[in-house]
C-alpha cells in the first residue's frame, strides 16, 4: 500500500506479518532492544526487515538501523527514509537523498481518533472541516485518523531536517480524495486522495507547504510526505 503513494524512486516495502525470525536483527540493534517488552521488540524488528528489503531495492547492502531523539531511524550515508509500524501493518520507505531531501510516512488503524487525542491534534479549523467524528463500523473515512497519520508524516518530514519539535497544531492540514471516489465514504475499504500542509512554524531548509498523499486499504490508513532536494525551484512531490 505504502508504495502508491510515492514516486518510482522512492524504494518500498511492507509487511503484515507481526513477527520475523530470530536472528534478523544486527548486533548493534539488538542492544537496544535487549529489554523491551515483546511487542515493542516485534515492532522493532519488523520494521527493519522491511528497511532491509527496501535497501535491497536501491542496490545497497543490509544495514542497521539505529535511531537517535523520538525514535529517528539512523540511516546509512547517502540515503533517507521513515519507518511506521501499527497492528497488522509495517512499512519502510527509503530513498537516495541525491533524488529526497526528506521524506515521512505513518501507518494507523482505521478507526476514529479517541475524543482527547482528536482535541490535542485538530486546529478548530481542522475540525470544522473534517466534521464530527463518524462511527465504527461504516464505510465512512475517519477523517481524525487520516488527518492524525498526516501529521505523523509531516513531522517525519520535519524533524530530520530541522532537528526541531513540530506540534500537532503547527500544522493545518487540508485534504482531498480522488476524483471518481464518494466524498468522505471507501469503497469496499478502499480510499485514497492527496493532502496539503501549511506549517505555521518555518525553517529555512523546508518549504512551508508540504504535500502528501493517503489511502486506507484493509484497515489501515498510510500516509506520505516527500520534499526533494530542490524544492526552492518549486518542484515538491
Amino acid at each position: 500500500m505504502i508504495e502508491r503513494l510515492f514516486p518510482a524512486e522512492v524504494s518500498c516495502a511492507a509487511t503484515r506479518a507481526e513477527t520475523v525470525p530470530d536472528g534478523s536483527l544486527f548486533p548493534e540493534e539488538e542492544a537496544l532492544v535487549a529489554k523491551a517488552v515483546p511487542k515493542r521488540r516485534n515492532d522493532f524488528a519488523t520494521a527493519r526487515a522491511c528497511a532491509r528489503r527496501a535497501m535491497a531495492q536501491l542496490g545497497l547492502p543490509p544495514a542497521p538501523v539505529l535511531h537517535g531523539h523520538r525514535g529517528r531511524p539512523l540511516w546509512p550515508e547517502g540515503v533517507v527514509g521513515s519507518l511506521t509500524h501499527c497492528g497488522g501493518y509495517r512499512a519502510a520507505a527509503l530513498a537516495r537523498s541525491t533524488d529526497v531531501l526528506s521524506l515521512g510516512i505513518d501507518a494507523e488503524p482505521h478507526a476514529p481518533l479517541p475524543v482527547d487525542v482528536r482535541a490535542l491534534v485538530a486546529l478548530p479549523e481542522e475540525r470544522e472541516r473534517i466534521g464530527p467524528p463518524e462511527a465504527e463500523g461504516t464505510d465512512a473515512v475517519h477523517w481524525d485518523r487520516v488527518l492524525f497519520s498526516a501529521k505523523e508524516s509531516v513531522f517525519k518530514v520535519w524533524y530530520p531536517v530541522t532537528r526541531v519539535e513540530l506540534d500537532f497544531k503547527e500544522a493545518d492540514l487540508m485534504f482531498s480524495q480522488e476524483q471518481g471516489e464518494e466524498g468522505g465514504r471507501t469503497r469496499d475499504g478502499v480510499a485514497g486522495g492527496s493532502f496539503a500542509a501549511r506549517l505555521l512554524r518555518t525553517d529555512p531548509a523546508l518549504p512551508t507547504a508540504l504535500e502528501g498523499r493517503w489511502r486506507i486499504e484493509d484497515g489501515v490508513v498510510a500516509t506520505a510526505v516527500l520534499v526533494r532536494p530542490d524544492w526552492r525551484t518549486g518542484r515538491t512531490g
